[in-house]
């Protein structure tokens, strides 16, 4: 530790700058933590000056093998000046920088120390930002692609997207050295998955990596780890077979020292015969050595196409892999589509089905309201008919009745006319005495005559107000009547019970009317009734009131007649509605068919569905069918090709049995 002191006011001497309490407060508690050949400064805040002599200090060769600097708060030029040291270190074969925030700068600085140092092994970079700028991941992934040394790397949490993962890719594809590499919880995602598993196509150096938390499918990373332990079958394979050749070498060795040694210990003869038994021996052992060579050549010849022949059959499984990942993402995209499709047409259906329920049921609704209108309409306009029926019936009568009364009156007339004569006959006599008498009393009864027919004037100016009167109310009734009915034909929907009242009004109004001239009727017949017993000689006046029964009689037909006239034009119109709500009804009908027809469409298209639906399953199963065959391939040529080294390995074994030791053995 003093060794940093010095160094670091040797390093304020040269840049001219006073030498800062805290560096060497920090200097002081590095010592504490130094220790062997670890130096421990996790959890140390450190400056750009104690980065500086760090650095500094690691430019030379030290004790340290280790170096830990997690959650140091290093800056960005912290980070520079302390890797710049590291990049000539011979030393230090392990670093730690977790938790750092190392972005941008620092990124770069340690793709740069990558390309310059020869000796660091084990680099940890976990919870650092080195994914977030893309151009210094860049910087990192070039340099990690030019490093030979380093076998471990941790690059946790570190905010790597699909491109870092990329560029990490084409870093693996030229990376030799590299065994362990761990990407846990980062954002690489189904691209990066992909690159880096063409990555491991031509890696065959690494035999550990954790991809866990990455937003990777599981086939993806299933194809992941087959690469990996392809990786690590391979890797223990080399080393069987370099142990196996070393094996075969000492052997080969001790197998010549102690033909070298039996040799120098037999006598001349026995050596002249042995040499030349050994020649012929050893010229057989040659041609057996050349063979097993040839056989050798021809077995490595053959696994060496048997490793193509795997390396093709992945490829290919790799790229059916695809394909089946493809398939599937294709299948689960139009499932998803098509339940989406079927869903938004289920919703529009039930949607339309609901609406056109509505719709149908508030036109049955309103359906039955004008049916039933009609209906009331239809037994008011009947009992209006048997109303005015009745009124017929009893005019009839009535004018019968006083057709008789006045046939009776006349017959009445006549014979009192005739007793009158008679009487008159029987009196002349009478008369002629009391001719005064009866002058004074026709004088009497002219002035009352006079009085009554004044009064019967009175009366016939009454019943003429009267008359006029009825006009009136009859034209006011008509107007009204018109108008109602163009307020009718307005709103022939919005007010029907407007119109219901209004031809009550109407029925109520005729009743009065009715009523009244039953009234004048009655009145009339009182009056003929007292004109008949009061006075005979009042027919004149008698025609005159027929003339005006036979008015109102007409009036009361025109009356009819106008109302005749209103109750066809209410039935016209009430025809028309019904032809409207016929068209409602077909075009109800037309709506069912319209229902109809989209439920056979959406038949068809679940048919269609479930069809596509069966073909995407065979020709799923037709390439899970493939795979099994491939794997199966697979497997047996890896059973051939571990029978075929077992077999080199016996062939081998034999060799080494059937060596110059088996046959001349010191007692021979």
């Amino acid at each position: 530790m003093d060794e940093f002191k010095r160094t670091y006011l040797r390093f304020c001497k040269e840049v001219g700058v006073e030498p800062q309490e805290s560096v060497l407060t920090q200097l002081q508690e590095m010592r504490g933590t130094a220790g062997g050949s670890r130096l421990d400064l996790a959890g140390h805040s450190l400056s750009v000056d104690t980065c500086a002599v760090l650095g500094r200090v690691l430019q030379k060769d030290t004790l340290f093998t280790e170096v830990v600097l997690s959650d140091c708060m290093l800056s960005e030029e912290g980070t520079k000046l302390l890797l710049s040291g590291l990049c000539s270190n011979a030393t230090i074969k392990i670093l730690d920088l977790k938790g750092n925030n190392i972005r941008g700068t620092g990124a770069e600085a340690v793709g740069k120390m990558l390309v310059h140092n020869k000796t660091l092994r084990r680099l940890t970079l976990e919870w650092n930002a080195l994914g977030v700028w893309d151009e210094a991941f860049s910087i990192f992934c070039e340099g990690l692609a030019s490093n030979s040394c380093l076998a471990q790397l941790d690059l946790r949490n570190n905010q790597i997207n699909h491109q870092g993962a990329t560029e990490l890719a084409l870093a693996l594809k030229r990376n030799s050295a590299l065994q362990e590499l761990d990407l846990r919880w980062n954002n690489i995602g189904l691209l990066g998955g992909r690159a880096i598993l063409e990555a491991l196509q031509k890696n065959h150096a690494l035999v550990q990596l954790e991809m866990t938390g990455n937003n990777i499918p599981s086939d993806t990373l299933k194809a992941l780890e087959q690469a990996v332990e392809h990786n690590m079958d391979r890797q223990s394979t080399l080393r069987e077979s370099r142990s196996r050749s070393q094996v075969l070498s000492k052997e080969i060795q001790n197998l010549k020292e102690e033909k070298g040694r039996q040799v120098g210990s037999a006598d001349h003869a026995a050596a002249l015969c042995l040499c030349r038994t050994s020649s012929v021996r050893v010229g057989q052992l040659q041609e057996a050595l050349n063979e097993r060579k040839s056989a050798v050549n021809s077995l490595t010849a053959k696994l060496q196409m048997t490793e193509a022949a795997l390396a093709l059959s992945e490829q290919k499984v790799h790229s059916l892999g695809k394909l089946l990942s493809q398939a599937n993402a294709e299948k689960a995209e139009l499932l998803d589509r098509q339940a989406r499709e079927i869903a938004k047409e289920q919703e529009e259906s039930v949607m339309r089905e609901g609406k056109l329920l509505r719709e149908v049921n508030s036109l049955t609704e309103q359906n039955l309201q004008l049916k039933n209108k009609v209906e009331d309409a239809e037994r008011r306009c009947k009992a209006q008919q048997d109303q005015i029926f009745e009124l017929k019936k009893e005019l009839t009568n009535t004018t019968a009745e006083l057709k008789l009364r006045l046939s009776q009156a006349e017959e009445r007339l006549d014979m009192e006319k005739k007793r009158s004569k008679q009487a008159l006959d029987d009196m002349d006599n009478l008369r002629q005495k009391e001719v005064d008498h009866v002058n004074r009393h026709l004088e009497e009864t002219e002035r009352t005559l006079q009085e009554r027919i004044l009064k019967l004037e009175g009366l016939r100016i009454q019943l003429e107000d009267e008359l006029s009167r009825v006009k009136a109310a009859g034209v006011a009734e008509r107007a009204q009547a018109e108008e109602e009915l163009g307020k009718v034909r307005a709103q022939v929907r919005l007010e029907e019970q407007h119109r219901m009242s209004s031809l009550e009004e109407k029925l109520r109004a005729a009743r009065q009317s009715r009523d009244e001239s039953q009234a004048h009727c009655c009145q009339q017949k009182q009056t003929i009734s007292e004109l008949q017993a009061k006075n005979s000689q009042q027919s004149l006046e008698m025609d005159g009131l027929r003339r005006r029964i036979e008015e109102l009689q007409q009036e009361v037909i025109g009356k009819e007649q106008e109302k005749v006239a209103e109750v066809s034009r209410v039935r016209v119109e009430l025809q028309e509605q019904i032809g409207h709500l016929q068209a409602e009804k077909t075009a109800q009908g037309s709506l069912k068919e319209k229902i109809a027809a989209l439920e056979r469409e959406m038949k068809a298209l679940s048919s269609n569905h479930r069809e596509a639906m069966l073909d995407k399953e065979s020709e799923v199963a037709s390439l899970l069918e493939r795979l099994r065959l491939r794997e199966s391939e697979m497997q047996r040529m890896r059973e051939d090709e571990a029978q075929r080294a077992s077999f080199l390995q016996n062939a081998i074994l034999t060799y080494v049995q059937g060596s110059p030791i088996g046959h001349y053995s010191p007692k021979k």
